[in-house]
């Protein structure tokens, strides 16, 4: 087995310096999430709700851009290996007309249907109300999210990391600022509350994509993309396009609409259920932010050294860095369980709520390492190597036929323990990650597009 596995110290300094930056990136958005629950939770279970369950519509467009994003990205590296940069752009300008049509589409539902949208997520009057007054701020942010999102992963894939990882530094800064301004009133601002956590977002979005877009409109060199190429021919790379992007637009699609299902379950649990989630959502995204980067790495390393038509490299590659996955998440779940006392404590927070927390808290140090490795097969090798209709299948079924029901059946029919339930809630991340070891031996997914 160790014959598999990648010695090449190059190989190690690229996968860090192509991780790192990713990493802390991701950081710095969860420290953003991190305070923005802190500042709302001052107000109560019912303030940290409404943005929670609001933001579970919006991340369903999120999770879309990492799709198109992604599916872009997985075409755009392999290109960037071969040195063609009309491809890339070509790949560009389909990604980027379909994140506008879709950003019209979110910011239509949310101007005109949100106490509709937030009545599919809970039956709380006082929550509903709460998440319209979050929805109608921020409306803008589809086409600003939209935007830096998705170049943000393209950047990436042609191991472009330091710009997007500034920007992030720069969109931390200022979001926080104008959330302590806002929901607070300092400054001679009026104090908000919610809608002030919504318009620092806003305000953090505008900072966010008008960098990102500067940088890759009118500065970068290597790829050229100016917004001319926007309204320009695709080369006749649709087909290949939607063959390789299609699967994983898809693919995150239903994910986003399997995830949002869930939050759907866990909000007619109870409020207590949604507060005490918001708080471990937002720690489950801190303790994989080592795997995402590690994910995103190998996506751009499998893509380039195929895009070269070296296949037995980037199976060792893939190997190497499943194993890497493990590890990382038996670190982040040793973590999670030394941390969870004090993270808790930081919230204002009822006791109920507090004992939710604590049981969750617990789930996600055993899920973790489950959630580790799959996200590393199915975001990173595996798509990177253009098994994406696979994938896309994976996905979709083990959520919807699983995780869904089983789900569902724990919280709302048998009123199992929240530690089962969050189980049942995930059990697709155990699945997938058997699924996909088996997968990656066998070497059907290594495609040259």
């Amino acid at each position: 087995m160790n014959r598999f596995f990648v010695k090449d110290k190059t190989f190690y300094k690229t996968a860090l310096m192509l991780a790192w930056p990713i990493v802390l990136q991701n950081m710095i958005t969860i420290g953003v999430n991190i305070m923005d629950t802190v500042m709302l939770g001052s107000y109560g279970e019912v303030q940290l709700s409404g943005s929670s369950l609001a933001n579970e519509f919006i991340n369903i467009f999120h999770i879309l851009c990492m799709g198109m994003g992604c599916g872009a990205a997985v075409l755009t590296s392999q290109f960037w290996g071969r040195k063609d940069s009309a491809s890339i752009k070509h790949a560009v300008t389909i990604m980027m007309r379909i994140c506008l049509l879709m950003a019209t589409l979110f910011a239509l539902a949310t101007a005109f249907f949100p106490s509709f949208i937030m009545d599919i997520f809970t039956d709380d009057l006082e929550v509903i109300e709460k998440g319209r007054i979050y929805f109608l701020w921020s409306i803008p942010t589809y086409f600003l999210m939209g935007i830096s999102l998705t170049l943000t992963l393209i950047l990436r894939s042609v191991r472009k990391v330091i710009v997007p990882l500034i920007t992030s530094i720069v969109s931390f800064f200022v979001n926080i600022f104008f959330n302590w301004v806002f929901i607070f009133g300092n400054l001679g601002a009026p104090e908000m509350q919610i809608a002030g956590a919504a318009l620092g977002t806003l305000i953090a979005r505008v900072v966010e994509a008008a960098i990102i877009g500067i940088y890759v409109f009118k500065i970068d060199k290597d790829i050229g993309y100016r917004v001319r190429d926007l309204f320009g021919s695709c080369g006749g790379l649709l087909r290949t396009y939607l063959k390789y992007s299609f699967p994983v637009f898809v693919s995150d699609g239903m994910l986003a609409l399997g995830n949002s299902m869930l939050s759907v379950i866990m909000g007619n649990i109870s409020t207590e259920y949604v507060a005490a989630n918001a708080i471990v959502a937002t720690i489950v995204r801190l303790s994989t932010v080592f795997t995402q980067g590690l994910g995103q790495a190998s996506s751009v390393m499998t893509g380039n050294t195929l895009g070269k038509g070296d296949k037995e490299t980037a199976y060792r590659q893939g190997v190497t860095f499943v194993t890497l996955s493990f590890l990382i998440g038996c670190v982040a779940s040793g973590i999670i369980l030394v941390l969870s006392p004090a993270i808790i404590g930081m919230y204002n927070i009822e006791q109920e709520t507090r004992d939710i927390a604590f049981q969750l808290m617990y789930a996600v140090s055993v899920m973790v390492i489950f959630q580790s490795a799959q996200s590393v097969l199915t975001k990173g090798v595996l798509r990177g190597g253009g098994d994406t209709k696979f994938l896309m299948v994976a996905d979709v079924l083990f959520l919807w036929v699983a995780s869904v029901p089983l789900g569902a059946l724990c919280g709302l029919v048998w009123y199992a323990a929240p530690f089962i339930t969050y189980i049942a809630l995930k059990i697709d991340w155990i699945i997938k990650t058997i699924i996909c070891v088996c997968r990656l031996r066998s070497r059907k997914w290594i495609r040259i597009v």
